[in-house]
């Protein structure tokens, strides 16, 4: 099972550029999607944990939402 240590913020999502966002939001649900299997075959110790990844996974989208609406903007990158 994916290892993750605490529930990301919106502060912390605000600060991942897209591309980032979007391998968060995959990591999020592969992690849901273990969480879920393993509590379906009885294995799971963390049962709160899934509260936590789905609650993540509506803060990444809700970012995604409001950058696209121009609410909030993605961090931009100096090179």
């Amino acid at each position: 099972m994916m290892a993750n240590s605490s529930d990301l913020t919106a502060a912390e999502l605000d600060k991942m550029d897209d591309d980032r966002l979007r391998e968060e939001l995959d990591k999020a649900k592969t992690e849901l999607f273990n969480l879920r299997f393993a509590q379906a075959a009885g294995a799971t110790e963390n049962v709160g944990r899934i509260r936590t990844v789905r609650r993540d996974i509506a803060r990444i989208y809700t970012i995604a939402r409001e950058r696209e609406l121009n609410i909030r903007t993605a961090p931009t990158t100096s090179k």
